[in-house]
């Protein structure tokens, strides 16, 4: 049988004792998915490996995903869980304490995280959604003349208020317009990315975030694979706090991240009035006499 390894090239002949980890995880995947398994169980193979393996590797699984195979995938990456799977356990200290829909026991497992709290301490949220993406730790941006191969990166990120651009930042509840310009280089030769911005609570907490390909936005690029997604917020609705904005860039479908920064910026927001909260919802009031 002939099993094509991606990225290992001229190690294909090599002892695997010679092996990476990395490398050793690419061939235990390659393996696992060349013989057309009815059952694929994946757990943290996407954590190794660069940009262009992990693109490979989520292209595959959506694939088999596809043609109706079964896949377990044991990650605590929350979100390639709420992209790949259609039902989710969540299992602590080998007991079964949530299983159902991903945006049932997702929003639960991260209140634990947030909390402490296991579900049957949890108050109840009835249509709660946890936001759809992870926070490590924020990788730098890096300049590209060229777009990189078999991925994308972040290149440039600019965030403003009502045109003053800065790293720390001060705005005024529902007058102040956000703009958040994010740049990046891709593989020209591969469908173009797409673009994310988070919102965050001074706790790290993602409160709300925009995604191009949730709004069916298509972005454009030059013929290095260059771009630029600018996102604006007119009258920003945030309530007073600190907030902090992050950028991120995407497969093309939205499911495999190739880089984050965040925070790219800090805002620091003042409001008039005695709302509490996070943000101000559009709403209308009506006066009805019984």
């Amino acid at each position: 049988m002939d099993i094509q390894v991606p990225d290992i090239g001229d190690f294909t002949d090599q002892p695997v004792k010679t092996y990476s980890s990395g490398m050793f995880v690419r061939l235990a995947f390659a393996v696992a998915t060349s013989v057309d398994p009815d059952i694929l169980v994946v757990d943290e193979a996407l954590s190794v490996g660069d940009g262009a393996f992990a693109r490979k590797s989520f292209e595959r699984i959506m694939a088999m995903k596809e043609t109706g195979k079964t896949i377990l995938f044991c990650s605590h990456s929350l979100y390639q869980i709420e992209a790949i799977c259609s039902r989710v356990l969540w299992i602590e200290s080998g007991e079964l304490l949530g299983d159902g829909e991903p945006d049932e026991v997702i929003p639960q497992y991260q209140r634990f995280l947030d909390t402490g709290l296991l579900p049957h301490e949890q108050p109840s949220y009835q249509g709660t959604r946890v936001g759809a993406f992870d926070t490590p730790a924020a990788a730098p941006a890096e300049p590209a003349h060229s777009g990189p191969a078999g991925y994308a990166r972040l290149t440039t990120t600019e965030v403003s208020i009502n045109g003053e651009t800065g790293r720390e930042l001060s705005a005024q509840s529902g007058v102040s317009t956000l703009a958040v310009a994010v740049g990046f280089a891709s593989d020209p030769t591969l469908p173009c990315p797409t673009v994310a911005v988070t919102i965050s609570n001074k706790d790290g907490h993602i409160i709300t975030s925009a995604a191009t390909w949730e709004d069916n936005v298509t972005l454009s690029r030059n013929a290095q694979g260059e771009g630029v997604a600018r996102l604006e917020i007119d009258q920003l609705p945030l309530l007073k706090g600190r907030y902090q904005v992050g950028a991120y860039v995407f497969c093309e479908q939205g499911i495999h991240s190739y880089g984050w920064i965040d925070p790219v910026a800090t805002i620091r927001v003042s409001q008039t009035t005695i709302e509490k909260g996070f943000f101000r919802l559009p709403h209308t009031w009506r006066a009805d006499v019984p």
